[in-house]
């Protein structure tokens, strides 16, 4: 009898083990969010869009994510690359340059379900937030840099488009400039273009050419404004990434961008159900902008002044466009007391300050 019943038991004990192991399912694993990235030059450009790709590797790494890169991507095809994004499952679609705001508009309102980040870009919404950061403050460090580097007091400038964004970083580097050396001046020429090298080096080699210029800023993506400083023995001032291992001898420092510091947290809160759309315009203290190491040829002033002024626009009690600020017809703008306003800023840039000159 007990054996039966040993017999019972252990047949019950089977039996409910066998309901356990069928009934029990194994955890789900969570699904890898893709996202999908356009780019209006090449991630390894040694510029803007390399300074994208770099932070948002260090994001997806942090976060997981699967990203698709598309590069070079024109304003006529950009809308083909996020229809092939949104089939592919993309939920989050990340755009680099303000030529796309049209196209990045209509996506968002097309594709409701998924979340749109726009750099440079004006635009917000359910499932648009639009992103930049205020470089312009870095662009004044790097002209304190230039002002205290000068021997000539000629300084060179090459830049894209005269558009609020840059006319914003060449006024504020024009006014670090002055800040430390008021008889210098800064020359600027144009060349319509973000990428286009051969241009650019044309345009930098006239410039460096006509002037006792000794040192070059560049607001460009192309980075032969470099190559053609190095050249001519000039010191030069980057943008987007630090280059200085391109060129030793000639590179001073630059005004650089560490996307990660957007990416991760932004990112971070969509997944999280709490997307913000809104247009971010962010600050020095967020650590997104910053300025690369000085060479071991900086004027051992720039330093200990870039520390000094760089510790004021972190403590929020100095900005660059605060008056007396006149503009290069001796016209005052800014009245002393007043700042310039965001939305001046942003969108009413159509104006140079004392010590730029339009080299034409």
């Amino acid at each position: 009898m007990k054996k039966i019943i040993i017999i019972f038991v252990v047949i019950l004990l089977a039996m409910v083990a066998g309901i356990i192991i069928i009934t029990v399912k194994p955890e789900k694993k969570e699904e890898t969010v893709k996202v999908g990235v356009v780019l209006n030059g090449y991630k390894d450009d040694k510029s803007w869009s390399q300074s994208h790709y770099e932070g948002l590797e260090k994001t997806a790494g942090q976060l997981g994510l699967e990203i698709t890169y598309k590069e070079f991507v024109t304003t006529d095809n950009i809308a083909w690359e996020i229809d092939q994004f949104a089939k592919d499952g993309c939920k989050i679609i990340v755009a680099n340059s303000a030529i796309y705001a049209e196209q990045i508009e209509q996506a968002s309102k097309q594709y409701p379900g998924i979340y749109f980040y726009h750099a440079t870009g004006v635009g917000e919404g359910k499932n648009l937030a639009s992103y930049f950061g205020r470089m312009y403050q870095m662009r004044y460090l790097t002209g304190i840099a230039a002002g205290l580097q000068t021997k000539t007091n000629e300084i060179g400038y090459v830049a894209a488009f005269p558009i609020s964004e840059v006319n914003r970083g060449l006024n504020a580097f024009t006014l670090g400039v002055k800040s430390v050396n008021p008889d210098a001046t800064v020359y600027v020429r144009w060349i319509n273009s973000w990428n286009a090298d051969e241009i650019t080096a044309d345009t930098t080699e006239k410039l460096i050419s006509e002037h006792n210029i000794d040192v070059l800023a560049m607001h460009t993506d192309s980075v032969e404004p470099l190559r053609v400083a190095d050249e001519h023995g000039v010191m030069s001032i980057g943008y987007n990434i630090d280059n200085s291992n391109l060129y030793p001898e000639t590179y001073l420092t630059a005004a650089v961008w560490d996307w990660e510091k957007f990416y991760t947290p932004h990112i971070r809160k969509c997944l999280q159900g709490k997307f913000e759309g809104v247009n971010f315009w962010e600050s020095s203290d967020t650590g997104i902008m910053n300025i690369s190491p000085l060479s071991t040829k900086a004027d051992s002033r720039i330093s200990e002044k870039i520390e000094t002024e760089m510790q004021k626009l972190k403590s929020d009690t100095f900005d660059v466009f605060y008056g007396p600020v006149y503009d290069n017809t001796g016209k005052l703008r800014i009245a002393e007391g007043e700042s310039m306003t965001d939305n001046a800023m942003l969108n009413e840039f159509d104006w140079y300050v004392e010590g730029v000159v339009i080299d034409e």
